[in-house]
């Protein structure tokens, strides 16, 4: 592949970052969660809603979780990766636009919308990760996965700025209404600069072995997960890697899910809470290449734990939280290793995936991820529940940190590569390249 055709396929697979951000950002962490608590919620007590909330990213994580595996398979044997994509984007976009219908008291219709949205959401970034060992050569991934998280950083918070501003400025009579409209404009952003992917990225390669010809799409898919099943000895590092990933990420994916209402639960306005987010956004860009170049620099591995070390800091500082300058502070120490610790830990996953199985593994490592997502804020919301309150909810995160890093130093990660590209050049000998299904 000719150098400029390599650097135009990560500029459209990164612009995915920039698009569905927009979500992650708006939606998921900033203005979604405040309109849910003090709108849609209205009728409740502020520890209601926040615990209604933690429930209702629970519910959308289950369900991805459930699906992940099973359609990673489906894609690898159909070669419809591409088209697994879309549907998950287009499910997304609709979910989100159909939020602007969400009005005072309507937390019901907010969690479904909410649902459907980040179902789409987190079922596209299962296609759109698997495609990364594919664009990205060996000795560039980390760099071009943590690429992926800046841009996505940058266009999120791009995007943020615009409806806060718009939130802000207007008369109190139209804040609920410019609210509404923020949902529309992610639909917009997240479907348009999605547009660079379908046309850049190819699908890659479809393999299949001798024994899958005659089999229908549903049959090969479930034969090659039971197969990946009875074969995970020989991926021990990458499923080691898994567990202590899904242990630290609980801690990640609640702090980003949960921070911005647990600071309107404290009292702290708009301003704080949003203003905190939106300065997240850009800090986050240069840190996130910062942590790129630190991998090349100490390896992987080191950099993820060094990130671990920072969230345990800041999940103990979230406890003695008081004023709004504590919520700016460590909004700036998140920034710092939010990006980081996921681009690398999607890194060296793809490092220690054969790219045959792409989509497959990637369903798992997503699982891991969702499964993450739905115990941490599972947590969150019991704790608040029964203490009233959340601070000790915030604290109790540590105990992920600890123990993802502590089994994150186990894995050796030159084993599972090793593993990885042997099991890839027996698949390609074992198997057959043929066209997409579909």
């Amino acid at each position: 592949m000719e150098e400029h055709e390599y650097q135009k396929g990560i500029k459209a697979w990164a612009m995915y970052d920039w698009a569905n951000s927009a979500f992650a950002t708006t939606i998921m962490a900033a203005v979604l969660p405040v309109y849910y608590s003090t709108v849609a919620s209205a009728d409740l007590s502020p520890a209601d809603a926040t615990a209604n909330w933690a429930f209702t990213t629970t519910i959308a994580l289950v369900l991805v979780a459930i699906l992940g595996p099973v359609l990673g398979a489906m894609a690898d044997f159909t070669g419809a990766k591409k088209r697994f994509f879309t549907f998950f984007v287009l499910m997304g976009v609709t979910g989100t636009a159909l939020l602007y219908f969400v009005g005072t008291g309507d937390w019901l219709l907010a969690s479904f919308l909410f649902i459907i949205g980040d179902i789409g959401f987190s079922g596209s970034i299962v296609f759109y990760d698997s495609f990364l060992p594919h664009i990205a050569r060996p000795e560039d991934i980390d760099q071009v996965s943590s690429r992926g998280y800046a841009t996505g950083y940058l266009g999120g918070g791009i995007l943020l700025a615009v409806n806060m501003a718009a939130i802000m400025l207007v008369p109190d009579s139209l804040t609920q209404l410019m609210t509404r409209l923020a949902f529309v404009s992610v639909a917009i952003w997240w479907l348009v600069f999605t547009i660079p992917l379908w046309r850049t990225v190819k699908e890659p390669a479809r393999r299949i072995h001798a024994n899958e010809v005659k089999k229908n799409v549903f049959a090969a898919s479930f034969g090659r997960l039971s197969k990946t099943f009875s074969e995970l000895r020989t991926y021990r590092q990458l499923l080691k890697f898994i567990v202590a990933f899904w242990l630290y990420n609980n801690g990640i994916g609640t702090i980003i899910t949960m921070a911005t209402i647990y600071g309107t639960e404290l009292g702290f306005g708009m301003e704080t809470t949003l203003g905190t987010l939106l300065m997240v956004q850009f800090v986050a860009v240069p840190f996130a290449f910062l942590f790129g170049w630190l991998a090349k620099k100490i390896g992987t591995k080191p950099a993820i734990l060094l990130s671990l070390a920072i969230y345990t800091l800041i999940a103990i500082g979230g406890y003695f939280l008081q004023v709004p300058w504590h919520f700016w502070v460590l909004g700036f120490g998140v920034a710092t290793v939010q990006g980081g610790s996921q681009a690398l830990s999607r890194s060296l996953c793809g490092r220690m995936i054969p790219k045959s199985k792409s989509a497959e593994f990637f369903g798992f490592f997503s699982v891991s991820e969702k499964i993450a997502g739905t115990v941490g804020p599972l947590v969150f919301g019991i704790v608040s529940k029964i203490m009233g309150g959340s601070r000790l909810s915030i604290v109790s995160l540590i105990i992920f940190f600890i123990a993802g890093g502590f089994l994150l130093t186990k894995v050796d990660e030159k084993e599972g590569i090793r593993v990885a590209d042997e099991e890839e050049a027996r698949l390609v000998k074992a198997t057959t390249v043929e066209n997409p299904i579909y």
